[in-house]
């Protein structure tokens, strides 16, 4: 079976369509308006014969053998002067004769193509709801009208749904757009009604967060702070607040026995750090007691920067390649009551950094303890995947370096208090080993507050000016 496609102003000029190019045998199998007009689907079983019938030649084509009396063709539904109502033909068309259906008389076989259009328009609803609406059309016929129509044909009607998913997904797209907005238009409103409602809080809240801290610890401190509370008391409560949530861990390095690795990401001064150490211990318990190893092999000169700060301190220095030679230089070395192992430095997102830290792991060794060191003056999103990065190790502590390059100490004493990470020591200088102190809360938060004292308020005073090129 083919069919075919044909549009005209009305009925009745697309019917004559079908009947000129199909013949009388031609089968209607779906109609709809659209916007010129009518279109119609025909079907029909074999090709039509290379002469073209015009509405005059039409009956002579469908003309009958005498005695024949079989279901009436498309030229006998339409004539010259046939009605226009899509109801009519159909049901005339389904129906055939009604004089030969209801006579005795017997009746000659009908053709295939009769009896393929009786099977079809048996099938074919003919209510009011379905003529009147004929723009509707049911998925799964528009899948079949898709699948047997021409190659050309199918490919123009299969831009369609391509072109209505990207429409679809650019009304998504302008809908989390507006979504985004009405949610910060949402967030700005109940911003100025908590402005309105708590002036105070609000305004401690952007002094906290312009010190450093996040704006989740700083609305979870002002959520303690009594209500009553003017801006000054209320600025000296959040501080000792702030204070009270940084655990630190007191002399813990210096005051114990054992294996201590120095962790952490490169340029954060990792080895003066472990010289700083070194040379505090032999102050205390003398430099035989002491002993430092390096297993950093990528940096170069590594091992002669820790060599030089042994042979100024009287300890003893060691290199490990492998987990192999540390688990050996440990067992050597257990006799010493202090060993510091100086790691090298990797970024946060170098797969060598877990390569490194799973040396200390490996069931061959005594326990090591681990302390990360960072930068004061590190971003806090930075802070944030350093810390992320050593989840998997268990660590004792961290050490902050570089005070004395610090702007802001916010970030640092944010990702301390949030991740719940101690604080042990703070460096603030090269010189070793007087630059490194023992870590206290209410020294580290005063600091802060003097820093932001300092860079982190608008001083009219400044040059604000934006130099261009």
């Amino acid at each position: 079976m083919k069919i075919r496609r044909f549009f005209g102003k009305d009925m009745r000029e697309a019917l004559s369509q079908v009947k000129a190019e199909l013949g009388s045998d031609a089968v209607i199998m779906s109609n709809r308006k659209v916007a010129d007009g009518i279109e119609l689907v025909a079907a029909y079983d074999k090709e039509p014969e290379a002469k073209l019938f015009t509405p005059k030649a039409a009956p002579q084509a469908a003309a009958k053998t005498p005695g024949q009396k079989a279901v009436p063709s498309l030229s006998e539904i339409i004539g010259d002067d046939g009605p226009d109502s899509l109801k009519a033909l159909l049901e005339k068309q389904h129906g055939g004769n009604p004089v030969a259906s209801s006579s005795a008389q017997p009746t000659q076989p009908m053709s295939a193509n009769a009896k393929h259009a009786n099977e079809i328009a048996s099938h074919l609803d003919f209510s009011e709801a379905f003529i009147d609406d004929l723009g509707t059309q049911s998925p799964g016929r528009d899948v079949v009208e898709q699948e047997t129509f021409p190659e050309h044909q199918a490919s123009s009607m299969g831009e369609t749904p391509v072109s209505q998913s990207a429409e679809l997904a650019q009304i998504k797209e302008e809908l989390a757009s507006l979504r985004d907005v009405l949610q910060y238009q949402v967030a700005d409103l109940m911003e100025a009604k908590n402005k309105r409602q708590k002036p105070v809080h609000q305004y401690l809240v952007t002094r906290l967060t312009d010190m450093g801290l996040s704006s989740a610890l700083a609305t979870q401190l002002i959520s303690y702070t009594p209500a009553h509370y003017n801006e000054r008391d209320a600025w000296v409560y959040l501080l000792n607040l702030l204070a009270n949530r940084i655990n630190v861990t007191g002399n813990d390095i210096l005051s114990s026995q054992g294996a201590v690795a120095l962790v952490g990401p490169t340029g954060t001064g990792k080895t003066t750090t472990v010289a700083k150490l070194a040379a505090r211990y032999a102050q205390k318990y003398g430099a035989e007691s002491v002993a430092m190893i390096t297993i950093d092999t990528y940096r170069i000169a590594a091992y002669e920067q820790l060599a030089t700060y042994g042979k100024i301190i009287g300890c003893t220095v060691r290199k490990a390649q492998t987990s192999e030679e540390l688990a050996d230089l440990l067992f050597q070395l257990r006799h010493k009551r202090l060993v510091l192992i100086d790691t090298a430095g990797f970024s946060q997102r170098d797969s060598r950094l877990i390569k490194q830290i799973k040396q200390f792991d490996n069931g061959q060794m005594p326990k090591v303890k681990k302390y990360l060191v960072a930068q004061a003056n590190t971003q806090y999103p930075a802070l944030q995947r350093i810390i992320q990065a050593y989840d998997d190790i268990e660590l004792s502590g961290c050490i902050f370096t570089k005070l004395d390059e610090c702007y802001s100490l916010g970030e640092v004493l944010s990702a301390a208090v949030e991740y719940q990470l101690p604080v042990s020591y703070v460096t603030d200088g090269q010189k070793v080993p007087e630059d490194i102190k023992i870590a206290e809360a209410k020294s580290l938060v005063s600091a802060a507050a003097k820093l932001y004292k300092k860079y982190g308020l608008n001083h009219t005073s400044g040059n604000n000016a934006i130099k261009t090129a």
